[in-house]
């Protein structure tokens, strides 16, 4: 009897590489980014370029190696996502080689490569492979020079040669790497042997030599790869998604988490630089190419969601990352002529607008709600207030109030506060007014700093419950739906998902009817050639009107824009735009976390309303991070079984709370014990706190 190995989802493996290099994969993890065998790579916070011409600094990769042999044989590549490893293993008859490549995902500033030859034959002969690269220590943003060598490290160092804005600091980057030989021997009485090398990048001497020092011992031990595979396994047993009935639905689940994850800081750091999620990730984001490595509302509103439902540091670090630009923020909106703060429409290190176009810096002002929405849902998720306080979020969110207080107009004919002259998230129109996902994102954004005040007893300008109150939400009574905009004429095309997000992330309380009203409205004039992230709100939009066929059809729309055999993605289906494009696989992976569970973070609750397709007939969600517990979720098609970590799982600050479950038809109410399964019919409710009225966090 013999059995069909199975494939592993998580291992993406091919014997020949993809013709347009754009598409290898990319290997990052917060800090430092590459895309495998290319040349040049990417530092976080490292930018070069005055305003709109700042674009993530191009940095030198020693690593950019291919293995070579004069004798014919057989390549496979690999790309694990178990352990953020990219291998590439060439077999012959006399000997195989494994070439190892990895963005050290414990130690940020580490890159590695690790060659192994294994002889196949009995041989006395020595065994030669070429290591074949075209490593040159010269950059177009940073002049470099060389230093002495650091304990056989051979060193650069340069600084970047314009600051993001005048009087702005340009900061210095020093590498350290083990010299890469251009051939590697197995000696006659060597049945295998194995090499490793080491890139150190930092931003000081000082750093990088004890970073050097660090992966030096790490090596000697023998635990340089151990401890960055122990730091993938630590995240992959903390959270996965996975589906059963459809292998390519579950494969581009596991890339999008996989990518995604690459592009955040280890849950262990704890060193608060984190620089930001851009499009295209720390792998690209060069001069000119993909959108500069700036960050937009892709990070808040597109990837953000589906991380902060497992990981709170992670989250945390998003959040972070928005205080850290509050200067900026305070500079944009003075030059405007408003108070508060204007978060940029493209964001580097200082918060200062870096957008190429004025237009978009000064039109598509819903970038403040986006940012704010990201610290609200952190709000109910973690009842974290340290990130409010001394965290100085609050800030944020006040700052933000004000800004719109002073943008409103009043308006004496309806009696409602208007935002006039706006761009947006369609961004196929400029210039209009009251954008309907603007103007909502904006009112409760205003009603989020209402909250906080209250919650922190801090005192609140009586304008934001106002103006939050008498913002205008364009309704067209007639046709029962949102129009885009004033003067919005329906079925006028649209390029991208703007008004389906009301329901979905923003959560604006409508009837079923107006929902689908909606739906139908903007679904058919949307651009088939759009971003990405795109369809799966539209999906979303679907499966909470309970057609789960429909959703699916929309989200499977996304697989054109996943480009093979890395699963890595493009943000338009013909591969064009920008590449490992992370708002898509950030808008793909929130269509299954908050479409198919029908997740929604509300203030006092962990709302569900689960609708699996006919195809799928398992999801299996594990590591669910609320109020300090996690919960593993397995959805079938007629019932929902829920799992309470024990708390030594737990991960996170916050003390946990006693949760319940509460069904919403028959009210029904069952507390969740740590270990203990409870199964229930697939049917809409709550995961809530067991004693309603308690609160974790100290008042």
């Amino acid at each position: 009897m013999s059995f069909e190995e199975v494939e592993d989802p998580y291992i993406f493996s091919t014997d020949t590489l993809p013709s347009d290099r754009r598409f290898l994969p990319p290997l990052a993890n917060g800090l430092l980014g590459w895309r495998v065998y290319n040349n040049i790579m990417h530092m976080g916070g490292m930018y070069n370029g005055e305003g709109g011409r700042c674009h993530r600094a191009d940095v030198p990769c020693p690593l950019a190696v291919r293995v070579e042999s004069e004798e014919p044989g057989q390549n496979t590549y690999s790309m694990n996502t178990h352990t953020g490893i990219f291998t590439h293993t060439l077999s012959s008859a006399s000997v195989s080689v494994t070439q190892s490549l990895y963005s050290h995902r414990h130690y940020p500033n580490m890159m590695v490569m690790e060659v192994l030859m294994v002889r196949q034959v009995t041989s006395e002969e020595p065994i030669t492979v070429n290591l074949v690269g075209s490593f040159t220590p010269q950059s177009k943003d940073i002049v470099f020079e060389s230093g002495p060598d650091y304990k056989g490290g051979s060193y650069i160092n340069g600084k970047m040669s314009t600051a993001e804005y005048p009087g702005g600091s340009c900061p210095a980057v020093h590498l350290i790497w083990t010299p890469i030989p251009p051939t590697l021997m197995l000696n006659a009485d060597q049945s295998q042997g194995r090499w490793g090398f080491v890139l150190v990048v930092a931003n000081s001497l000082e750093s990088a030599e004890a970073k050097y020092d660090e992966s030096l011992d790490l090596m000697a031990t023998g635990d340089l790869r151990l401890s960055h595979e122990k730091a993938w396994k630590e995240l992959w047993l903390q959270s996965t998604v996975e589906v059963t009935g459809s292998d390519s639905l579950c494969k581009a689940l596991i890339g999008s988490m996989f990518y995604l994850l690459s592009a955040f800081p280890s849950i262990n750091d704890t060193s608060s630089s984190f620089g930001g999620v851009s499009p295209g990730g720390l792998s690209n984001g060069g001069d000119g190419q993909d959108y500069w490595g700036h960050i937009f509302w892709d990070q808040d509103i597109w990837m953000y969601p589906g991380i902060a439902l497992f990981y709170p540091k992670l989250a945390r670090s998003v959040l972070e990352y928005r205080v850290g630009t509050v200067e900026g923020a305070r500079d944009n909106a003075q030059k405007q002529g408003f108070k508060g703060l204007k978060f940029p429409w493209e964001s580097a290190v200082s918060g200062r607008e870096v957008c190429p176009e004025d237009i978009y810096g000064q039109q598509e002002i819903h970038i403040n709600g986006d940012v704010t929405l990201a610290f609200q849902h952190y709000l109910y998720l973690t009842e974290d207030l340290s990130m409010f306080t001394e965290g100085k979020g609050k800030e944020v969110i006040y700052g933000v109030a004000d800004y719109w207080v002073s943008r409103v107009s009043w308006n004496p004919e309806d009696k409602k506060y208007h935002l006039l002259g706006v761009m947006p998230p369609d961004e196929y129109y400029y210039n209009v007014n009251n954008s309907v996902y603007t103007n909502t994102v904006a009112k409760f954004s205003l009603q989020f700093a209402v909250e906080l005040a209250e919650l922190l007893q801090d005192p609140a300008p009586k304008e934001w419950k106002e103006v939050a109150d008498q913002l205008k939400i364009p309704f067209d009574e007639e046709s029962q739906y949102h129009p885009e905009y004033d003067g919005y004429i329906k079925g006028h095309p649209v390029k991208q998902a703007d008004t389906v997000m009301l329901g979905y992330p923003l959560g604006l309380e409508m009837s079923p009817e107006v929902r689908r009203n909606d739906l139908e409205a903007y679904e058919p004039v949307t651009d088939p050639d759009g971003p990405a992230m795109t369809w799966g709100m539209f999906a979303i939009g679907w499966l909470e009107l309970g057609e789960a066929e429909k959703a699916q059809h929309l989200l499977e729309k996304c697989f054109k824009n996943i480009q093979k055999p890395f699963q890595v993605w493009s943000e338009s289906s013909d591969g064009s735009g920008a590449v490992n494009f992370l708002t898509g696989m950030g808008g793909f992976l929130q269509a299954v976390l908050f479409g198919y569970t029908g997740f929604r973070v509300q203030k006092e609750c962990l709302a569900f309303s689960p609708h699996l397709p006919k195809k799928i007939s398992e999801l299996c969600v594990r590591g669910v991070s609320y109020l300090g517990s996690q919960m593993d979720w397995l959805l079938r098609k007629d019932e929902v079984c829920i799992i309470l970590r024990e708390q030594g799982q737990t991960a996170g600050s916050t003390k946990p709370c006693d949760l319940q479950v509460v069904l919403k038809a028959s009210g029904t109410k069952i507390p969740l014990t740590p270990g203990k399964p409870v199964t229930f019919p697939l049917e809409p409710g709550c995961v809530c706190k067991l004693v309603s009225m308690s609160f974790c966090w100290p008042l």
